[in-house]
């Protein structure tokens, strides 16, 4: 299996390849640039694997949520390599992605990934590990939100993680209470958890076609919410 991984939702860029149990990163902090670089670095990786475009069986990408433009970049270069070399897509959660991120790195099985959204938000979800799979299972759905206004999911022993947590800690632990055990304080999203994520799903039957490489807004969503019928 040979997937593409893009990621820039946050301030961090990065690209992956992954090809059988190989996998090939790169991954910079980029507050600034990010359609230059990411193209940058997939160009290298694919040089360096010795692959055309059109030898990947799939792209997957960080579809959202996140920074407004970074996650309209990953979509778009996503969705101009795959029409180019005729290849599916696979969009992942950014928020997932940074959960797998942090399950990896700590062995933590519970995460609450949180971003900073801005005007005094945050974009959060609550991931549970699934067995040995490198993607995490959802708990409830993912959502923005006042930090005062996240309910604490579910049980104890979360640890939140996420650009979020940085910004509101001290609003998030006194919302979240006894169910917060942690922080892990340095977790960003990482296009080579957007890979493992991304391989499962193509795996399981699920890629799309590149016109579905779209950004998930969740701000959007619930400021303008679609009329019913439309997705």
């Amino acid at each position: 299996m040979r997937v593409l991984a893009i990621e820039t939702a946050t301030q961090a860029c990065s690209a992956a390849l992954l090809v059988g149990d190989a996998l090939l990163e790169r991954f910079e902090i980029a507050p600034r640039g990010h359609a230059q670089r990411i193209l940058a670095m997939v160009e290298e990786l694919l040089a360096e694997a010795g692959l055309a475009p059109g030898a990947l069986d799939a792209i997957a990408f960080g579809r959202g949520p996140g920074a407004f433009t970074g996650v309209r970049v990953a979509a778009s270069v996503t969705q101009g390599l795959a029409f180019g070399a005729g290849l599916p897509v696979v969009p992942v959660s950014t928020l997932q992605a940074l959960a797998a991120g942090v399950r990896r790195r700590t062995g933590h099985d519970a995460v609450l990934a949180a971003l900073d959204a801005r005007m005094g938000e945050v974009y959060w979800g609550a991931y549970r590990a699934a067995g040995d799979a490198a993607s995490m299972a959802l708990v409830g759905a993912e959502r923005v939100a006042a930090p005062a206004a996240v309910p604490p999911p579910p049980g104890h022993g979360w640890f939140g993680a996420g650009s979020g947590f940085e910004r509101h800690g001290p609003a998030l632990a006194a919302c979240l209470g006894a169910a917060l055990a942690g922080v892990v304080t340095d977790a960003l999203p990482r296009a080579a958890d957007v890979a493992a994520i991304g391989g499962e799903r193509l795996r399981a039957g699920e890629a799309r076609p590149p016109e579905e490489a779209v950004p998930v807004y969740l701000r959007d969503e619930v400021v303008t919410p679609s009329p019913a019928g439309e997705r």
